[in-house]
């Protein structure tokens, strides 16, 4: 079975899913999943950069096994990380993860180079203190030989093409989300870069999704029996994800994984004053469309109560436990940066309850009640923001992603927004990768068509507010 290859790298997992159409349907098969977790390295919390290359390569051999024949093969991830390689393409650094806290402090003191509003007015990006502007300044500061030899500044996916193919490019979706590209003229932001004494010549050509990296280095195609094309999807997560958004027209979408990112799909970038007051982002997608969202913390919270239980319950046995929780209402501020890499998640949610003088919750079910209705309140908050700057209301909430899998949580935001929530489909940045191969292949002629193939091929889920009695 001739098929694409979606290798879609999350912040907690990665897996490799073939896709191809049959009978008018896109059809999706996992082939590999595999774990992905940051560790200790040299002082700072890193991704397995290699470990990461190494699933995907034995994802390939799998594919073969399992009878398929792929033609093509695309890389998505999570955005803002990256690796700078020497003059000899060897890595400089290793793969920091935005969760790491040589940022502390940084995006402060890009403020006093770069006022934050000419900053927003350029780039349109949201303010977080990982973006890779503040980043790479926390480099340029505190070890700045490195800037010094970098030769290539690659972001991971840009990296893991490289591993492939040899060949280095930027693509265009991932590169927005490093608050360095200008939101009108689509290209690196020189002088930024210039301002904050950054090396422009780091930076390589970006490119859009659909195009073509190139084909496998001589010695995989050796390894693995066979070539195939290097393609581009939106290599950021969720600017794949939202291709595979099946309705987009007075939708709001909320991809809903590790991160929540919730938006609506746009033709040109809102860089007006509400929007940098409410700290919305206008990251790229497919056909120079914007996603314009605010990301928001997601199921990490839940992801790290799990863990914090030494993974006694599984993600279905704290939303059953969190059900039976009928009158415990407390409630946190998920987007406080206590919440992005505490020791403890469940102690850092009873310390915030109990310093907001709020029941503190004790249990697993109250625990997990808090991070849902707490997740809830701010995605209702967003929605709210997004139609007071479009002066418009929006009917429906569609949910893609993981996390629509959580029908407890799909109920709440229908619920507390009043608004239809669709669910589906599940697999969306794996399918979304998987359109912008197609497409790029000739099979479907751009985004329209695509989507049309989504609304025909998966089960979306309705769910209505419910009245009280």
């Amino acid at each position: 079975m001739n098929c694409s290859l979606a290798v879609d790298i999350g912040a907690s997992s990665g897996r490799l899913m073939s896709g191809f159409i049959l009978d008018n349907k896109l059809e999706l098969v996992e082939v590999h999943r595999f774990t992905n977790d940051v560790m200790k390295k040299n002082g700072h919390f890193c991704w397995d950069i290699d470990r990461l290359f190494a699933e995907i390569k034995q994802g390939i051999h799998l594919s073969k096994k399992k009878g398929f024949n792929p033609t093509s093969i695309g890389i998505d991830t999570w955005a803002v990380d990256f690796v700078l390689l020497d003059e000899n393409d060897q890595l400089l650094t290793d793969a920091v993860s935005y969760r790491d806290s040589r940022t502390d402090g940084m995006m402060e003191e890009v403020f006093n180079i770069i006022s934050k509003e000419r900053l927003y007015l350029e780039t349109g990006i949201q303010f977080q203190k990982f973006n890779t502007i503040y980043q790479l300044y926390s480099l340029k500061k505190n070890h700045p030989e490195l800037l010094e030899k970098a030769k290539s500044f690659l972001m991971i996916p840009d990296y893991l093409n490289f591993l492939l193919t040899g060949r280095k490019v930027n693509e265009y979706t991932n590169a927005t989300s490093t608050q360095l590209v200008h939101a009108f003229s689509k290209k690196w932001d020189d002088q930024l870069l210039e301002q904050l004494g950054i090396n422009q010549n780091i930076f390589h050509e970006m490119k859009m999704p659909t195009s073509e990296v190139g084909h496998l280095r001589k010695e995989l195609v050796e390894e693995f029996g066979f070539d195939m094309k290097v393609l581009l999807p939106a290599t950021h997560d969720t600017g794949a994800a939202v291709v595979a958004v099946p309705e987009i027209n007075d939708t709001i979408y909320l991809s809903s994984g590790t991160w929540s990112l919730i938006g609506v799909e746009n033709k040109f970038p809102i860089c007006v004053t509400k929007a940098f007051d409410y700290n919305f982002t206008n990251e790229g997608g497919l056909d120079y469309r914007y996603r314009f969202l605010k990301n928001i913390m997601g199921l990490w919270m839940i992801q790290e109560v799990k863990r914090n239980y030494d993974d006694q319950y599984h993600f279905h046995d704290l939303v059953n436990l969190a059900k039976q929780v009928k009158d415990f209402h407390s409630k946190v501020n998920v987007d406080d940066d206590r919440f992005l890499k505490p020791e403890n998640m469940i102690l850092e949610i009873q310390r915030y309850c109990h310093e907001t003088n709020q029941c503190v919750p004790t249990t697993p079910g109250e625990i997990a009640k808090c991070v849902f209705d707490s997740l809830a309140d701010s995605y209702k908050r967003a929605i709210a923001e997004i139609e007071e700057i479009y002066e418009k209301q929006f009917p429906t909430i569609n949910v893609i992603g993981g996390g629509c899998q959580n029908e407890m949580l799909n109920q709440l935001i229908a619920d507390v927004t009043k608004k239809e929530v669709l669910a589906g489909p599940v697999e969306a940045t794996a399918i979304g990768n998987i359109l912008c191969q197609l497409i790029s292949l000739g099979q479907l002629t751009g985004i329209e068509q695509a989507r049309t193939l989504v609304k025909q091929s998966f089960e979306i889920k309705t769910y209505q507010a419910v009245t009280a009695p």
